[in-house]
Parts: C-alpha cells; sequence; structure tokens
C-alpha cells in the first residue's frame, strides 16, 4: 500500500476521534491526526539518530533523534510505538516502548497539527533500518547531540518534542 492510503483516524484538540481520513489528504488539508515519537537508546545509552528519506511525504531529508510515525485508524498509541520502532529500526522482539507523556504538537504556520505520544526503548539489538525510511543512521551519545542540533536540519516536530521531552526529564 502506498503510506499515502493508509487510513488514519482524525481527531479534534481533545484528542477524540471525529473521523477518517487517507494520511496523503490529512497531511495535505492539514487535518489533526495521531503520532508516535519512540526515543531509541543502544546498549550503551547512545540515541539512534538518523536522516529521513528524499521521498518522505512529510520534512524529506531532514534529521531526526526519534523513529516514530502516524497512529492508523484503530490503532492505539502503544501498538503504534512498537510497530513503528521495530520497522524503522528494522528488529523484531524489542521490548515495549515506555511511554513518557503526551502533547499536541501544531506548527507555527497552523498546517501540521497532530496529537503526539512519546515513548522511549533500549535497542540492545543490531539495527538494520528500513531504506524505504532511513537514508543515513548513527548512534550519539547526548553531548553529540546537542553539538549537532543547530548544525543540522531537523524535523521541526522532533526538534520540539526533544524540547519537551528534556524539560520533562528536567522537571522529573
Amino acid at each position: 500500500m502506498n503510506p499515502s492510503d493508509e487510513i488514519l483516524d482524525i481527531v479534534d484538540e481533545n484528542d477524540v476521534v471525529v473521523g477518517q481520513a487517507p494520511r496523503g489528504e490529512a497531511t495535505a488539508r492539514g487535518l489533526r491526526h495521531r503520532c508516535v515519537f519512540i526515543e531509541a537508546r543502544d546498549a550503551e545509552g547512545r540515541i539512534f539518530v538518523h536522516r529521513r528519506t528524499a521521498g518522505k511525504l512529510v520534512f524529506p531529508s531532514h534529521y531526526d533523534m526519534f523513529v516514530g510515525g502516524v497512529v492508523g485508524a484503530g490503532e492505539s498509541y502503544d501498538e503504534a510505538a512498537l510497530r513503528e520502532a521495530e520497522e524503522e529500526l528494522g528488529v523484531s522482539g524489542l521490548p515495549r516502548p515506555e511511554p513518557l507523556f503526551k502533547f499536541l504538537y501544531e506548527d507555527e504556520g497552523g498546517h501540521h497539527t497532530w496529537w503526539s505520544s512519546v515513548y522511549r526503548v533500549r535497542c540492545e539489538l543490531p539495527v538494520n533500518p528500513q531504506v524505504e525510511e532511513v537514508a543515513w543512521h548513527t548512534f550519539l551519545d547526548d553531548a553529540e547531540l546537542e553539538r549537532r542540533i543547530g548544525d543540522w536540519l531537523w524535523v521541526p516536530d522532533g526538534l520540539d518534542c526533544y524540547r519537551r521531552l528534556r524539560a520533562f526529564r528536567a522537571a522529573s
């Protein structure tokens, strides 16, 4: 199936389902839907960082410090988090990602908006990222990731999520 044809639940400002639409239509019309962000760390505690492929529907060729994606129609956030982590990392048998918090993402132009559930997972398996999703990848320690924030073109929702995750950890 073409990713643009995937059916998504469309949700309101309270994350209540109000309809369904194909992913391509939801993106083109700026319909609010659901997404998951998973921080994947290796056995040494480094964060999986990757550059998205040029063919991605949203934010092509941008860097991201999360794996994740849209939640399919009728799918739970938890189900989507495990599915997306295993797909993008190219592994099977991951532990269930641990939910951390949820937030409503809205870009500055108001065109992109989605409810976002944030997770973390430890991936001690060798990764084999999905070539349709990931053009390049590595694992970076926290200090190196911080140094790259100003140098690389990051997905805006991932960067927003990263800042919220840092604030969440500082408050915990």
